[in-house]
C-alpha cells in the first residue's frame, strides 16, 4: 500500500486558524470535519501542536465542499495575521526592508509548515516570489496556492503597510465562472494572469530595498533567536547534518559558529556532534563549507548583494577569505560566476 508522502511533512496549528476563521464565517461547523480529516480538535488550544500536510489537506477539501465555494483558499486569506505565520510573521514585521524578508522566508518557513517551498527569481528588473506547493490533490493544491499568495499580498498590505507586487501569476487556469474573478481582483487589486510557469508574485526589483518603517533590530535579534530554539526542536528528528546546517543558516550572518557552539544548541557534547556527523560520513567544517557555497550561489544568483555584503552574510570577518573560499570550492571567482552565470 502506497502512503502519502505528506503523512510526514506537518504543517503548524496557526497555519490552519485563517481556513477555520473563514469556515467559522461560512457558519460551517468544522469540527466534525476536523475529526474527519484526523485532526484531534484539543491540538488547536496549543499552537505549538503540528499536524500532518496529509490531515491539512483533506481537511481542506472537506471546508471546500461544505461552503460550495471554488475559492475558498483565496478567500480565506482575508483571515490572515502576523500569528497565522507563528514567529516568521513577527520577524517579517521587523525586517529592516522586502530583501531582508525574502533572505528570511525559506530558512524559517519549516516553522509555519511544510506545505512548499518558496524562492525568489530576479531577472530584467523584477523579482519573482515563487511558491511551489506541496500538495497532491489538484483542487487542494489550487486552493492552497492561492490562499499563499492571496496571505502575503493581504499581509503585506495590513501589517507591513506595503504595496507588495506588481502581477500575480497562477499555474492554473482561471476558474471558469467569470463571476469569480472579482474575487481575485478584490484580493489582489493588480493583473492576475494563469497559465503561467510558476505561481508567485511579480515584483518590481526596486521595491525590495525599500525600507519597512516599522523595522526594529533589537527586537528582530530577539525573534532570531527564538525562532532558532524553534527550529532546533521541529528538526530533531532529522539526520544531525541537516540539524547543523539549519542552525547555521540562523546564525552565520551573525558570526561563524563553532562546531562548540552548534553542540550546544543541539544538547549535546561537542565529541558527540563530531561522532554524530562522523556516523553520517561528513564533518562539521565540511558542513559548514558546504551552506556557504550554497548560501553564496544563491545571493550572486538571485541578489544584487555586493560581494562584500554576501561575504557578511556568509559570516566571513574578511572579504578576502570569502574570495578565497570561492575560487578553492569552484575554481572560478565569485565576480566571473555572477558576470557569467553558472555556466
Amino acid at each position: 500500500m502506497m502512503t502519502n508522502s505528506n503523512d510526514n511533512n506537518l504543517a503548524s496549528v496557526p497555519a490552519i486558524n485563517p481556513y477555520l476563521k473563514s469556515a467559522q464565517a461560512c457558519a460551517i461547523d468544522y469540527l466534525p470535519l476536523l475529526r474527519n480529516a484526523g485532526i484531534d480538535p484539543e491540538l488547536l488550544d496549543d499552537n505549538n501542536q503540528r499536524i500532518s500536510v496529509a490531515a491539512m489537506e483533506k481537511l481542506l477539501l472537506l471546508l471546500i465542499e461544505a461552503s460550495g465555494d471554488q475559492c475558498f483558499g483565496l478567500h480565506s486569506a482575508k483571515f490572515i495575521e502576523p500569528a497565522s505565520y507563528s514567529v516568521l510573521g513577527y520577524i517579517s514585521m521587523n525586517c529592516s526592508s522586502l530583501r531582508d524578508i525574502q533572505a528570511k522566508i525559506p530558512i524559517y518557513e519549516k516553522i509555519v509548515g511544510d506545505m512548499g517551498v518558496t524562492s525568489v527569481e530576479i531577472a530584467n528588473g523584477f523579482a519573482l516570489q515563487r511558491w511551489e506547493c506541496k500538495f497532491t490533490d489538484p483542487e487542494a493544491l489550487r486552493n492552497e496556492v492561492e490562499h499563499v499568495l492571496g496571505s502575503w499580498v493581504t499581509y503585506a498590505r495590513n501589517f507591513l503597510n506595503f504595496q507588495l507586487h506588481d502581477a500575480v501569476w497562477f499555474q492554473h487556469s482561471a476558474p471558469r465562472d467569470p463571476a469569480l474573478l472579482a474575487s481575485y481582483s478584490e484580493i489582489f487589486a493588480s493583473e492576475v494572469l494563469f497559465d503561467q510557469a510558476a505561481n508567485g508574485l511579480r515584483i518590481r526589483e526596486e521595491k525590495l530595498d525599500m525600507p519597512l518603517p516599522q523595522a526594529n533590530e533589537k527586537l528582530l535579534d530577539m525573534l532570531l533567536g527564538h525562532a532558532t530554539q524553534l527550529l532546533a526542536e521541529i528538526t530533531h528528528h532529522q539526520r544531525v547534518t541537516d540539524q547543523v546546517k539549519n542552525l547555521l543558516r540562523l546564525m552565520l550572518r551573525t558570526q561563524t559558529p563553532s562546531s562548540a557552539m552548534i553542540a550546544e544548541k543541539l544538547g549535546i557534547s561537542s565529541r558527540t556532534l563530531q561522532r554524530k556527523l562522523g556516523d553520517e560520513g561528513t564533518h562539521y567544517k565540511d558542513v559548514l563549507n558546504e551552506l556557504r557555497l550554497e548560501l553564496a550561489l544563491y545571493f550572486l544568483k538571485n541578489t544584487n548583494l555586493s560581494l562584500d555584503s554576501i561575504a557578511h552574510e556568509l559570516g566571513y570577518s574578511e572579504a578576502r577569505s570569502f574570495y578565497r573560499s570561492f575560487k578553492h570550492w569552484t575554481g572560478r571567482t565569485a565576480g566571473s560566476y555572477r558576470t557569467d552565470g553558472s555556466t
